[in-house]
């Protein structure tokens, strides 16, 4: 076991320190200071990861989880010293996930994958039903023809996949007219489903996962026992993991291979059996919140420095990459601060998000509450998109922001900003994460981001964002990074303006930039505008 953990620490993944800077552009004392602890020897994001990530786990708006969560990191900030309080906007529907345990119990026997929806009803008790699965329509007629054949079964409503490969491997080890084949095989399949799923949910246009939402609602009104669902992340194992719309009955998401397994075996006549438990229990009503940690400003306390990352995440794996290792991040950067900064020029606002997977809920009603932050602010840096080191910011707008950024990185070692594209002076993008919260007042808003196209096949909303995703080398850099550049804002004696790009007459029509480090959110012909917070489920 000693050599295993030595061997670990020696490759980097446990307690191990990244490589020492070759150079500091600067003698600045609070950046050497801030290098030492982060990236040497005093990093604390492996412990913090591993509590939140393993101990904790996944942290769902409305569940215990999320409270567990906050309740961790507010202990944390008080032992440091640090101000911290919950900004509660309003309340939202508790739920609490028990085991999920579904079995193929004919023609064969099986224990699937499989994973209830997040805010699904139980199964109430274990179930015993067949899988009958959506057949292909032509009509309404057809559908309401069907509808009866449901009452008490399981019904399989999403496409399955003719195959889980990844597509990369199909790529590599195909031959080209294999792969063609197979891609314009699963094109057509998946045309007709999705015709079948909108005549079922009686719409004459939409997406699949929008379709579904409405067809699992009829079928639970004709009497179904559960829905079976499935979305694959088009990777090895990864699956997309999202919300019930079942009010009654059990949503079930099975993975990509069982999924398909039990579908082909009801489209093909062989009478699939399946014994379900699946526990679930709806709390009532329960607060809803952010948890704020606030640093005063001894020059200039009503200027602000907002660092910021989502801390609630689905709930179908750890919420590892999404948001855990951004959580971690501006965990670990305040805790550098703290150590190396402790009286800032302005002050210094950490900001745990919550709902951000609901529609940026948390720091939109924080951006409503506290517009003396808003007036005040200086600049907000938010980060929300899984591992791999922080490799481009785009200036979202703000004509002299570029500027602005070329002095703070001119302090810091190059170690770390040698990676980072900045994209000057940018335009603003149509969707994203926190920052777009911020982003419309207009204040100036930035978004941290890293490789987009891993993140997104592997373990964006997936039921394999785990622990064992996280990269910690780069997660040291990425919260050191976050810590110098919350100091250097505060130290700048100007204010990043306001003053804004003239955006083009209409939309770019798509993303703005695509590669294999990072994809960004189209631009869009207007600045995006602020919204009337959301502060209740129900509305």
């Amino acid at each position: 076991m000693k050599k295993l953990w030595f061997a670990l620490v020696a490759a980097g993944f446990v307690g191990a320190p990244a490589l020492q800077a070759q150079t500091f552009p600067t003698d600045d004392p609070v950046i050497r200071q801030m290098w030492q602890e982060g990236m040497e020897d005093g990093s604390r994001a492996y412990e913090y990861a591993q509590v939140l990530m393993d101990s904790i786990g996944p942290r769902l708006t409305g569940s215990s989880g999320y409270v567990r969560a906050a309740e961790w990191i507010e202990s944390i900030y008080e032992s440091w010293g640090v101000d911290v309080e919950r900004h509660e906007y309003g309340t939202w529907r508790g739920w609490e996930r028990g085991i999920t345990h579904v079995d193929l119990i004919e023609p064969r026997v099986r224990t699937l994958n499989a994973t209830m929806m997040a805010w699904s009803p139980g199964s109430d008790g274990v179930v015993e039903t067949e899988v009958i699965a959506l057949p292909q329509l032509g009509s309404e007629a057809d559908f309401d023809a069907w509808l009866p054949q449901v009452e008490g079964k399981a019904v399989a409503i999403s496409f399955p996949e003719p195959t889980c490969r990844a597509p990369e491997s199909w790529e590599e080890f195909a031959t080209p007219a294999s792969y063609e084949r197979m891609q314009q095989a699963r094109e057509d399949a998946e045309r007709s489903w999705t015709s079948s799923l909108l005549i079922a949910a009686g719409m004459q246009r939409g997406n699949a996962r929008g379709a579904e939402a409405a067809v699992a609602q009829r079928l639970e009104d004709a009497g179904a026992a559960a829905i079976f669902r499935a979305l694959w992340s088009d990777g090895w194992g990864a699956d997309k993991i999202f919300d019930a719309s079942t009010e009654e009955i059990a949503t079930i998401q099975l993975s990509c291979e069982d999924y398909g397994l039990v579908a082909r075996l009801a489209l093909n006549d062989q009478a699939p059996r399946v014994r379900i438990n699946a526990e679930a229990e709806f709390t009532g009503t329960v607060p809803a919140f952010n948890v704020v940690a606030t640093m005063p400003g001894t020059e200039l306390p009503d200027e602000y420095v907002l660092l910021g990352a989502h801390l609630d995440s689905w709930d179908g794996a750890s919420g590892a990459t999404d948001n855990g290792t951004g959580t971690i991040m501006m965990l670990e950067a305040a805790r550098l601060l703290k150590t190396a900064y402790p009286s800032p020029r302005r002050t210094i606002i950490i900001g745990h998000w919550d709902a951000e997977e609901r529609g940026l809920i948390g720091s939109n009603n924080f951006q409503a509450d506290h517009p003396e932050v808003m007036d005040g602010l200086q600049s907000a840096f938010n980060q929300d998109n899984g591992t791999w080191r922080i490799d481009y910011i785009r200036m979202m707008g703000f004509q002299d922001a570029g500027s602005h950024f070329a002095r703070w990185f001119s302090a810091i070692p190059p170690e770390i900003t040698q990676h980072i594209e900045l994209d000057i002076p940018g335009l603003p993008e149509s969707g994203g994460s926190d920052h777009m919260s911020f982003l419309c007042v207009p204040a100036p808003s930035f978004r941290f981001q890293s490789n987009y196209p891993d993140y997104r096949q592997y373990t964006w909303h997936t039921g394999i964002d785990t622990f064992d995703k996280i990269v910690f080398d780069d997660l040291r850099n990425n919260a050191t990074l976050a810590a110098m550049v919350a100091y250097m804002a505060s130290e700048d004696p100007e204010r990043v303006s306001r003053d804004l790009v003239v955006l083009p007459a209409s939309p770019t029509g798509g993303p703005m930039r695509v590669s294999r480090r990072t994809q960004n959110f189209p631009a869009i012909g207007q600045w995006p505008q602020c919204r009337t917070p959301r502060r209740s489920y129900g509305n």
